[in-house]
């Protein structure tokens, strides 16, 4: 398969990103000219190896950083300092670290707190908590201390956090690496079932390979692959020319 860049799709972006190039204070040139348009509905794998840029992109459609040149768009609202609250209300991002997206008291307070800053009534966040709660597999867990949960629990809490709410898009940094074979498979199911535009950046290509229909492979800040999922992990050539390898599955193996 030929390496390509991303091109602009035909219907609606939920997420748009042009030109988009990201320097750190240090100097570092994380991300360079990339253009990478995601269609509502779409679940899409960002793929590349450590230092490629992933984070660093996630991190320019909620305004957590912004771009040193280019344009970022979510649901067609422009990135930018003035539209930070409404864009933050379309995205819902989790962090690769639960720990830096749960720091209330109780679990019910941190799945809570996105309903509660939109306005919405008691009655109905402790509902939309409920049922955020209950497609991540964790009820009755309302009154758990946060900081004493698994890691994998942790991990599922911090996905309740932005189930809670009607987030458009999920933005989501390596969602089962701190999971175990059961709650992997419980993640796996849960974002099966959302109809929301999904951007997920994962080194766990077996877990891209199930759940998501295309691929972006980013390295050295470039997107250097973007096309269908079983064909860009399923490229040998491609993904060991970028540090990576195949899904297990491809190697006859079985995923975690």
């Amino acid at each position: 398969m030929a390496e390509h860049s991303s091109q602009p799709q035909d219907s609606p972006a939920a997420i748009a990103l042009d030109g988009v190039c990201f320097r750190y204070p240090d100097g570092v040139e994380a991300l360079r000219n990339v253009g990478l348009h995601v269609r509502i509905g779409d679940r899409v794998a960002l793929v590349g190896p450590n230092g490629s840029g992933k984070s660093t992109l996630l991190r320019q459609l909620n305004g957590l950083l912004t771009p040193t040149s280019g344009r970022v768009s979510v649901m067609g609202v422009s990135v930018v300092r003035e539209n930070f609250t409404q864009v933050r209300r379309r995205v819902g991002y989790v962090f690769q670290d639960p720990d830096d997206q749960l720091f209330c008291p109780t679990v019910l307070e941190d799945v809570a707190f996105g309903p509660l800053h939109l306005g919405l009534p008691t009655r109905e966040v402790l509902q939309c908590v409920r049922q955020a709660l209950e497609w991540v597999g964790l009820s009755g867990y309302e009154a758990r201390v946060p900081q004493r949960l698994s890691a994998g629990e942790k991990a599922l809490v911090a996905l309740a956090t932005v189930l809670s709410y009607s987030a458009d898009v999920l933005v989501l940094d390596e969602p089962s690496a701190s999971l175990d074979p059961r709650n992997r498979r419980r993640l796996l199911g849960v974002l099966g079932s959302l109809d929301r535009t999904q951007l997920i950046a994962t080194h766990d290509l077996d877990f891209a390979w199930e759940h998501c229909a295309r691929a972006v492979l980013l390295a050295e800040g470039r997107v250097v692959a973007d096309g269908p999922a079983r064909e860009i992990l399923a490229d040998r050539a491609l993904l060991e020319k970028h540090g990576l390898e195949l899904p297990l599955i491809l190697q006859g193996a079985s995923p975690k």
